[in-house]
């Protein structure tokens, strides 16, 4: 659907249902008295912070007075409000510098989206039947209550279980305080690009359990494992301003980029060289591109030593890595290993990154500290320093959460063994809160056959979707620019930063924020639950932990604490004093051995596992992030479905990936409807051929394939993650999803595809009929 039809569409539903009002005396539509004061015509720009990504950019809100239809006490209504009109990136967040990405500017869509649930409502019929009643909050809060009180008085308080997509900020530190307090288990916290690898790499490698900071505009040479790090991996908006200033912002100096990957992403259609290599032996490239800059002492003596130390034959110059031994296992060309080593150590400035499939093998870890260390090998010795560093950690809340927090794959597991094990903590209630395992995670999990055994389930979620579906209970929160919000940056800046935001609209509906809620439950609890959690409101809580940066310094300087609070939500930024808090995030900082490495033995090269034999399954398959839904959280935004994808121009639709070589041998040409099928399932969509992939891979995006998910996004195209095999990288547990094979075949033409591309028609390519 066009943007314009769109707004067309919308413009007369919302006619169409006020005359209809005007003709049925029991639907008018009531004017409320406005809740704010307004100035007509004038605009306010307030902070907020983007929360469709975990990047952490700043934004800011357009709001303008207008009318709009509102939800207030279970009654629908006009109230005269202001009204988010754009969004912005904050020119004061040292993350993304002003700028926002496509997906932040569709924020706007959350809070405007007609299929979002306008207050708590109650199951009425069966699982999953889609029928729910009204209920008031006061009934909902007292039955929710009654649930937990019998928890309590049962002594089965270990029976409360709540999962999660991953929380930074006091929204995590409420969630971790009240389990904790309760007699809970610690919160299940699950995506299914879960970045476990390369923080555990990171903390074993550079001891620091967090993503890394890449200061790309000082950078010469880049070479790119996998990470598609303009698009969609780690904090792409402050990458992309940093790979501008890498590539046009120095005069007479312009860095070589190579990015290494099976399928070419938008970053990759940046590069300067694009290398296909056999999926899951980057780290051993990466080996072999060490091997010759040691054996040729092109970089400084002892250089990389210590992440070096945790791979098998490093000390000894990585004899069983020869470009040629290396050539035979990733299908590069030694010449070309060696060609790299040598430019990658020229004079200047040289790093490595590893991000993306690499790291979603069994073997996931090994390519992470592979590249960790000819990161440091070739980052060493710079006197503008590395290029690879860590945002500081401000030090907010619990430092010993991520000790106890079970995330991704194996906490989904974990989840469903204690449903199907029998054990008296079984869970008897469990809280959802934006995750949604039933659609992004594979099959072998039994995930959905375990919630569904769960007697009594809440949702926080403002949609209904596949998980949510399944709820007894949804007390529907607010949408993010109707709440308080905070977020405490992980990687982009070599500054710590912290976001923090009051609402910047009105809430529309009848929905609060899950953070007020869980407050009020830990009120009416009483006990433990109530003492560590003595907050009326959320925003209280906020104000406790933030006020004390005030003596930090910083970008905010005032003499009192309720001056700073002030500054600080009208900043909607807090950051350390460029040039002091970079040194504790540097690498140099955690020069000594990290304890997490002590005594762990050296690495050897290992080989990925896959689901299927080659003779069976002879393609390996890669499902990727999209550029618009992410994980497919987003997918119910239509104006994310009307993105062209970037590399395809493809739009509200599925579409698998496939060398043209290998097409031609199979009889596919562009638009066929083709079949991919594994040993967990088949999933049909539209071929798009591609000379930007490697003859044995066939790629899809993740998004689509929706079975509830409101009006955009049901019933459209196919979902890769439900033919995915439930392996798992071999020591963190995090769910290894570019280790599946597959085939492929062709079962239709262009007409049953239902392609639809920005280029033109649902073909969407000239001459097509002419071509077969």
């Amino acid at each position: 659907m066009k943007r314009r039809n769109f707004i067309k569409i919308s413009a007369l539903t919302g006619m169409l249902a006020t005359l209809d009002a005007c003709g049925r005396p029991d639907q008018k539509l009531i004017r409320f008295v406005p809740e704010e004061d307004l100035v007509p015509g004038i605009a306010a720009w307030k902070p907020s912070v983007c929360t469709l990504c975990p990047a952490g950019c700043g934004l800011l809100v357009r709001v303008m007075e207008g009318d709009a239809e509102v939800v207030r006490h279970g009654q629908r209504g006009l109230m005269q409000m202001g009204l988010a009109k754009k969004l912005e990136g904050n020119p004061k967040s040292p993350i993304n510098q002003g700028k926002l990405c496509a997906r932040g500017h569709a924020g706007l869509q959350v809070l405007y989206n007609p299929d979002r649930i306008t207050h708590p409502i109650k199951l009425t019929g069966s699982r999953g039947s889609g029928e729910y009643q009204a209920i008031s909050w006061d009934d909902a809060l007292k039955e929710l209550s009654a649930h937990l009180t019998a928890l309590q008085s049962a002594k089965a308080t270990s029976s409360l279980s709540f999962l999660s997509r991953p929380l930074s900020g006091q929204r995590r530190e409420l969630i971790d305080r009240f389990l904790k307090a309760f007699g809970a288990p610690p919160a299940v916290w699950y995506e299914p690009f879960d970045e476990a690898v390369l923080r555990r790499a990171n903390l074993l490698s550079f001891g620091h359990e967090a993503l890394p900071t890449f200061d790309l505009g000082r950078a010469d040479y880049v070479l790119s494992f996998g990470a598609d790090f303009l698009g969609t991996w780690n904090s792409p908006v402050a990458q992309s301003v940093g790979y501008g200033e890498m590539r046009q912002g120095r005069s007479g100096r312009r860095a070589k980029f190579v990015q290494v990957e099976a399928r070419m992403s938008q970053t990759g259609a940046n590069c300067d060289e694009w290398i296909a290599c056999r999926p899951g032996m980057e780290g051993l490239l990466a080996l072999g591109i060490a091997h010759v800059i040691l054996s040729n002492k092109l970089a400084p003596q002892g250089a990389g030593s210590r992440a070096g130390s945790l791979i098998a034959g490093w000390s000894a110059g990585l004899p069983e890595s020869t470009p040629e031994v290396v050539e035979n296992r990733t299908g590069v060309n030694a010449a070309v290993i060696t060609r790299i080593a040598h430019e990658i150590t020229k004079d200047g400035s040289g790093t490595a990154i590893i991000g993306g499939p690499p790291l979603a093998h069994t073997n996931g870890l090994f390519n992470a500290l592979a590249v960790n260390a000819l990161e440091a090998l070739v980052d060493a010795g710079r006197d503008r320093g590395p290029i690879m560093g860590f945002t500081p950690d401000p030090a907010i809340g619990d430092a010993e959460k991520s000790a106890a927090a079970k995330a991704g794959l194996a906490g989904l597991n974990s989840l469903a063994q204690s449903v199907f094990g029998g054990h008296s903590n079984a869970p008897q209630v469990l809280f959802l809160y934006e995750a949604n395992p039933m659609f992004s995670a594979p099959p072998g999990t039994n995930i959905r056959e375990a919630i569904a055994r769960i007697p009594y389930v809440v949702s926080f979620g403002n949609f209904i979707d596949e998980t949510s579906a399944q709820a007894n209970l949804i007390l529907p929160d607010h949408a993010p620019l109707e709440s308080w919000l905070d977020s405490i940056g992980e990687s982009g800046s070599l500054q710590s930063v912290v976001n923090l935001a009051p609402p910047a609209v009105t809430p529309l509906h009848d929905t609060r924020a899950m953070p007020d809620v869980l407050l009020g439950l830990a009120k009416q609890l009483g006990g433990d639950v109530a003492s560590v959690l003595p907050f009326v409101t959320f925003d209280a809580m906020l104000r406790g932990a933030y006020i004390p940066l005030r003596t930090r310094g910083g970008s905010i300087d005032t003499k009192t604490d309720d001056d700073f609070w002030t500054a600080l939500q009208a900043q909607g930024i807090w950051a350390s004093t460029p040039g002091t808090a970079s040194v504790a995030g540097s690498r140099s900082a955690a020069s000594a051995s990290s304890p997490a490495a002590a005594g762990r033995a050296p690495m050897a090269p290992t080989a990925p596992e896959f689901a299927g034999t080659a003779d069976d399954f002879p393609f390996y398959f890669l499902p990727y992030v999209s550029q618009s839904f992410g994980d497919g959280s987003l997918a119910n935004l239509p104006w994310l479905q009307e993105l062209p994808d970037v590399l395809t121009t493809a739009m509200w639709s599925s579409w698998v990936e496939i060398n043209p070589r290998t097409a031609a041998r199979l009889g596919i040409l562009q638009g066929d409807l083709v079949e991919i099928g594994s040993q967990q399932g088949r999933v049909r969509a539209a071929a798009v051929l591609s000379p930007g992939i490697a003859p044995d891979v066939v790629a899809m995006p993740v998004g689509q394939g929706h079975e509830n998910f409101g009006r955009f996004a049901s019933g459209r195209g196919a979902n890769p993650l439900s033919i995915l095999a439930p392996l798992t990288e071999r020591e963190t547990g995090s769910l290894a999803w570019a280790a599946t094979r597959v085939k492929i075949a062709r079962v239709g033409g262009p007409e049953q595809a239902r392609l639809t591309l920005f280029s033109g028609g649902r073909s969407g390519f000239p001459h097509e009929e002419e071509s077969r």
